[in-house]
């Protein structure tokens, strides 16, 4: 029994955040960016991460209510919404929030867009504020589904993330969809965690800006993410 109770003290406490990443900033097989980043960040303060795909509503839901441990990736302010969450208060990574459509003529803005139908995510807080007023809004669980409805002239323009966005045009070979440039807005990204693990948060704050300042931070970004810029990189 003593023997068993030492190899039980010895495992990795154990953290389940929710992911609404998609490739190539999370994958099946956790060799996406974030997973990459995440995962040794939390591995450098005793905690073994473990991420479960859920629809971006529900993710807050259930982190807020204590049935995960916290959200992968949210912008900063979600706390006000959802009082049980606390941010860590070092950048995840910084998203660029974008739309793409048939039409490249059509100026990347949300008071353009607003005249467009659009499509978007559910629980995607900032484009549900900013498509207040719009001429038609269509709200979708996944991005198969918000890409299917623009590339079947359901809508004018989707809204989505520019990496995730340029790996699923790949992925799916979308030859007539265009990424809209600029970014309608650019956020950095923040890990939350349920409030029960509040005592992670400068461990973990500390683990990433190491990360960063070693340059594995940098690295794992030219190696996921610059393939799928256009672009060559920015």
């Amino acid at each position: 029994m003593f023997v068993s109770s030492a190899g039980f003290a010895d495992e990795p406490r154990v953290l389940v955040l929710n992911d609404v990443n998609e490739p190539p900033l999370t994958t099946p097989e956790h060799t996406g960016f974030l997973d990459v980043i995440a995962i040794e960040a939390f591995r450098r303060i005793g905690v073994e991460l473990r991420l479960v795909k859920l629809p971006a509503e529900r993710a807050l839901l259930l982190a807020n209510d204590g049935l995960r441990d916290g959200d992968l990736t949210r912008i900063a302010g979600i706390e006000q919404q959802y009082p049980n969450l606390v941010r860590v208060p070092e950048k995840l990574i910084d998203w660029d929030f974008s739309a793409f459509s048939k039409d490249a003529s059509i100026p990347a803005n949300y008071e353009t867009i607003r005249r467009h139908s659009v499509g978007h995510i559910k629980g995607w807080k900032l484009y549900e504020q900013n498509m207040a007023g719009a001429v038609q809004v269509i709200t979708v669980d996944d991005p198969e589904q918000l890409f299917r409805l623009l590339d079947h002239d359901r809508i004018d323009v989707a809204l989505y993330a520019r990496w995730m966005g340029l790996a699923f045009i790949r992925k799916h070979a979308l030859k007539n969809i265009r990424l809209l440039e600029p970014p309608l807005a650019s956020r950095a990204m923040y890990i939350y965690l349920n409030k029960r693990h509040t005592e992670l948060v400068p461990g973990l704050v500390q683990a990433l800006r190491a990360l960063k300042r070693e340059g594995f931070y940098q690295r794992v970004h030219q190696q996921k993410l610059m393939p799928y810029d256009k672009a060559g990189g920015r």
